[in-house]
């Protein structure tokens, strides 16, 4: 219809009662979800109408930890001079043992059934702008919420049976005081260790780990598999890198190299490797690291008086910092 499209497309904004400051734009949408924190119905309006009730607030209602209130303007806001439209607003209530100074920021909107629809007339600031509720400025709402004359013409929706209903939801943004900084640190200090496993060839079981290790505030392990492991098993030697301490500590980021040693030539074999590690995935590395041929070649000079050595450099790490 002609007239509903022209009563949808004025805007007026969130007001600060007292204030006669410009008012720019708000949105307005339609939606079938109901409001979530409080519903005022009026039955018989026309005769809340006819008593020239200036304003009427609902009942209190709680919301974020706050008490609130809808004031409803049956003939508009008088005081802004607004004399054809229905004027709604929302009212913090109960503000006795606030101190002296304080402020609330504010994601609020305001409702009006349409029964054609079957659903609610959604008003709010646009872009999503946040509203400040403080001592001085305790109601916050919309002069021309509705035209009366949109209104009171059963045919728009919002008027039937002399039944109307209004409603409101209120989100109070706190911040809570927690929250983490992440940081990725390229080669933090102390970031190379060295792994020398003796008596290489006398070891009967299927895998052996490094002391443990400190490098930033993280603890780590190297594992080594002799034989292999998984897709690597009995054709090429298995290494890995463990990460203690996530289910305390959180996530890490970490970017590594591997490294085993040629002890003659300094021809080494050498694997990088990037992982976010969690309680759940606590070690990563290649189950086919190089082949069993190829380590236990004597000419090739990684054991060298039965000892191999294995090195691990982290390149990069993230450091997670929680505060409150």
């Amino acid at each position: 219809m002609k007239e509903e499209e022209n009563f949808t497309m004025k805007r007026k904004s969130c007001f600060p009662v007292g204030n006669n400051g410009i008012d720019d734009d708000v949105s307005r949408s339609f939606r079938k979800v109901q409001p979530a924190h409080y519903i005022f119905k009026i039955e018989s309006f026309s005769t809340l109408w006819e008593t020239n009730t200036e304003k009427y607030e609902s009942d209190e209602f709680e919301s974020g930890g706050y008490k609130w209130k809808l004031c409803l303007y049956p003939n508009g806001n008088t005081k802004r001079n607004v004399n054809d439209h229905i004027s709604l607003s929302l009212l913090i209530s109960d503000t006795k043992d606030f101190p002296l100074v304080w402020e609330l920021n504010v994601e609020f909107k305001l409702f009006i059934f349409n029964h054609i629809k079957g659903e609610y007339l959604t008003v709010q600031d646009g872009d999503g702008r946040i509203s400040r509720f403080h001592g001085m400025k305790t109601e916050l709402g919309f002069d021309q919420f509705l035209s009366l004359e949109t209104f009171k013409d059963s045919s728009h929706g919002f008027l039937v049976d002399d039944c109307c209903l209004f409603g409101a939801e209120v989100f109070v943004i706190k911040y809570t005081g927690r929250g983490e900084c992440l940081s990725m640190i390229k080669e933090p200090k102390a970031n190379f260790h060295t792994w020398k496993v003796q008596n290489f060839s006398t070891i009967t079981e299927a895998s052996v780990s490094s002391e443990v290790f400190k490098i930033g505030e993280r603890k780590w392990a190297l594992c080594l598999y002799p034989k292999g492991n998984d897709n690597g098993k009995s054709s090429s030697l298995s290494l890995c890198l463990k990460v203690f301490d996530c289910a305390k500590l959180g996530r890490l980021y970490a970017k590594f190299k591997l490294v085993i040693r040629d002890q003659l030539q300094s021809k080494h074999v050498e694997k990088q490797g990037a992982r976010w590690y969690s309680a759940s995935a606590y070690n990563w590395g290649y189950s086919s690291f190089m082949l069993l041929n190829d380590l236990n070649d004597k000419s090739k000079g990684f054991i060298v008086n039965d000892t191999l050595i294995v090195e691990v450099e982290i390149l990069v790490m993230s450091v997670i910092k929680n505060f409150t």
